[in-house]
């Protein structure tokens, strides 16, 4: 029942944060910090979803990492690797994998926007709760970031 509520709660509580700045309101200046409450949402979809490729910690050693060609990323050094820029849009839309991205060459991860939403047939629905997870993980992204 947990992740059921969790689940459920993500797409109000994207709306919140949305809201949160008002009409206007000025962009904070990278980098940016991790929404703590978001973060920690996104932690438990990593878990599930990208471990096992990716590791616990997001290093790029994760159980399944050997047998992957290319191996997966640390993806603790995303920020440190675009002079300590953490690009929410494009890792949001490389999680999503919906959208193509040439600079990356071929897919080898799977298209997480479509998987997300699959559990819930109702379109608009699914679309919610597929762009709620992904943001939640890149919140649990910026939260994992090495300093240089």
């Amino acid at each position: 029942m947990r992740g059921r509520f969790r689940t459920a709660a993500l797409p109000a509580a994207l709306a919140a944060l949305a809201c949160a700045g008002g009409a206007g309101a000025p962009a904070p200046a990278p980098p940016t910090a991790a929404h703590p409450a978001l973060a920690e949402m996104g932690g438990e979809v990593f878990q599930s979803s990208c471990a096992s490729c990716h590791g616990v910690r997001g290093r790029g050693d994760g159980p399944v990492a050997p047998a992957l060609h290319p191996p997966p990323a640390d993806l603790t050094r995303i920020a440190a690797r675009r002079g300590g820029r953490f690009p929410d849009g494009e890792i949001a839309r490389f999680i999503d994998g919906r959208f193509e991205l040439p600079a990356h060459g071929t897919r080898a991860m799977p298209v997480w926007g479509a998987r997300f939403g699959e559990v819930v047939p109702e379109a608009g629905l699914s679309e919610e709760i597929a762009r709620g997870k992904i943001a939640s993980l890149v919140e649990y992204l910026k939260s994992i970031q090495e300093r240089e």
